[in-house]
């Protein structure tokens, strides 16, 4: 295991500023000219987990002379976090120019504390600026999404990833590695950075990276899955059983790959089931057994895939 500094490495390489950062020039260039007046618009960036929603907020947060609250709607989602915490925050005396609150996974919020926090973002325009993240935007109300600047942060590309990772932190750690030991971690993970830093950090040994037997493993299972519905015999019970088989508790990955590859399946009804990963993968994180929830989305899409093979 890596212990230099007893640090995560997603922790220390998590970029504090907008060179460092990877991804979108655009937004980056929109941001910085903000930052160079010291004062921001209201903000919701929105995007897959892992694309740096988060670290673009507090790298905003840091290089802003202000004091900030941060949140994590996921963990506090009612309607009395907004009257209690935003709200006693946004109306204190600060001696810093602006105040700046920070609201991670904001779709999680219920619809009457994203009522509640359209009125507290009016009320306290002149000292607060609200910077929200999600990964779901049509589950922010459009009154909410109307009183902020909003951005879609992409993902960087695979290779984009790899060159990061090689060149700024495994050059920089001394953690050799097999490419195609990266590339397995990169395609499961992708474009969840955060999971692929510490896969990389659980994986290394004496700075080698050893990829660990259960990452190939629920690659292949993923794989396998992409290959079921490609045939036109398959049953549910064989898609079950290959999940039963992978010892997953965690599908987010799984979903990612069906929509990565849903040209390879779909037979002309991406639409159809791009909704049916959306809608599943949001309910999954409401859901206690998330093996029904992903075998519910599974089932959809295979007689819909199914439907257009027999036409």
């Amino acid at each position: 295991m890596i212990k230099k500094e007893h640090t995560l490495l997603v922790e220390k390489y998590r970029p504090t500023d907008l060179e460092n950062f990877v991804g979108s020039e655009s937004i980056k260039s929109t941001i910085q000219k903000q930052l160079d007046q010291n004062d921001i618009q209201n903000m919701l960036f929105y995007g897959p987990s892992g694309c740096g929603k988060t670290t673009l907020a507090k790298i905003i947060s840091n290089n802003l002379d202000c004091s900030s609250l941060i949140l994590n709607a996921s963990d506090e989602r009612g309607i009395e976090t907004i009257r209690d915490k935003v709200t006693h925050f946004a109306s204190t005396v600060s001696f810093k120019p602006i105040k700046i609150v920070i609201l991670d996974e904001a779709d999680f919020l219920t619809i009457q504390a994203q009522a509640s926090l359209r009125n507290v973002i009016e009320k306290y325009s002149k000292s607060t600026r609200f910077i929200l993240t999600c990964n779901y935007i049509e589950r922010i109300i459009d009154p909410l999404q109307s009183r902020c600047q909003t951005f879609k942060v992409v993902p960087p590309s695979k290779l984009e990833i790899a060159k990061h990772l090689k060149y700024n932190v495994l050059d920089v750690e001394g953690i050799s590695f097999e490419p195609k030991d990266l590339k397995t971690i990169i395609n499961k993970y992708y474009p969840d950075l955060r999971k692929t830093l510490n896969t990389i950090q659980s994986s290394t040994v004496d700075n080698v990276l050893k990829l660990d037997t259960s990452v190939l493993v629920e690659s292949q299972y993923q794989n396998k899955v992409i290959e079921l519905l490609k045939s036109p015999k398959t049953t549910f019970r064989q898609i079950r059983q290959v999940i039963a088989d992978s010892n997953a508790n965690e599908f987010s990955d799984l979903y990612r790959t069906l929509y990565d590859d849903i040209t390879e399946y779909a037979n002309g009804r991406e639409g159809e089931i791009i909704l049916y990963i959306e809608e599943y993968m949001y309910h999954s994180s409401f859901v206690i057994d998330k093996e029904i929830c992903v075998m519910a989305c599974l089932n959809k899409i295979l007689n819909t895939v199914k439907q257009k093979q027999i036409l």
